[in-house]
């Protein structure tokens, strides 16, 4: 049967006006507490569901497999497979998470401090220089107080908006001012939703599936690293999350 031209039209003007409408309103709505909370709320929900309907596969590692290194340790993840991060802590562990100053980061903020992990603001850096102009020195410091204080810290290790899949510094350096071990840890769901668009192909766990999880071996960074050191460092760590990554989808795709 072929269209009719006249309704075609008719379809596209609607769609148009009412893609206009959203884009006016989804600022203030952003900006509206009450609609911020009920946001967060529904996420933290969501969450809940996904972790208590995605039981764990055969071969994952075992929670307490991260206190191997020591407590306290700087958990690690890729941006984008993070999202589960505080249903991936071994029981009675505390931590500490670092967010980014961005308006992208915030919701994920909000929803972190709803299940209890204290907030630190600041941003990993793949250089020194980066790192300290969005105040990464100043949340390096603050996390390796909390590792000081037994918490354990908990970082993304990809740049955002950066080059996906390669850690950068600010990882490193907080593992050698503080003397704790850095732990790579990749977490998948069967269901999922990959964000393709997203610079981080954002990953959304869904619910009633199975999950894995692999940690990886703890890498330890001298106090008295150079910076070549540092940089072998970075690779090695980049390397351990990109294998252990290929790892967790061999075994969740693979039981699927």
């Amino acid at each position: 049967m072929e269209s009719n031209p006249a309704t075609t039209r008719a379809h596209r003007k609607k769609g148009g006006l009412l893609k206009r409408f959203w884009r006016s309103i989804r600022g203030p709505l952003a900006n509206s507490p009450i609609v911020r909370t009920m946001i967060v709320g529904l996420i933290t929900q969501f969450f809940r569901l996904v972790h208590v309907t995605n039981p764990r596969l055969p071969g994952s590692s075992d929670l307490e497999d991260m206190k191997r290194g020591g407590e306290p340790f700087i958990a690690v993840a890729w941006h984008g497979q993070h999202l589960m991060a505080p249903f991936l802590m071994p029981r009675g562990v505390r931590f500490v998470a670092m967010f980014s100053k961005s308006k992208d980061a915030e919701l994920n903020a909000r929803v972190a401090e709803r299940f209890g992990v204290e907030i630190v603001r600041g941003s990993g850096g793949r250089e020194r220089a980066r790192g300290t102009e969005k105040g990464g020195a100043r949340a390096l410091l603050a996390l390796k107080k909390a590792l000081k204080e037994g918490k354990t810290a908990a970082m993304i290790a990809d740049i955002p908006h950066g080059t996906p899949r390669e850690s950068g510094i600010g990882v490193v350096l907080l593992a050698k001012l503080s003397g704790r071990p850095i732990l790579p840890i990749c977490y998948l769901t069967s269901r999922r939703k990959v964000l393709e668009k997203s610079w981080d192909k954002t990953t959304i766990p869904l619910p009633f599936g199975k999950s894995g999880l692999i940690v990886g071996d703890p890498i330890f960074v001298p106090e008295d690293a150079d910076d070549a050191m540092l940089e072998a460092k970075r690779v090695e760590l980049t390397n351990s999350l990109n294998a252990n990554t290929v790892r967790v989808h061999e075994l969740v795709d693979g039981a699927a």
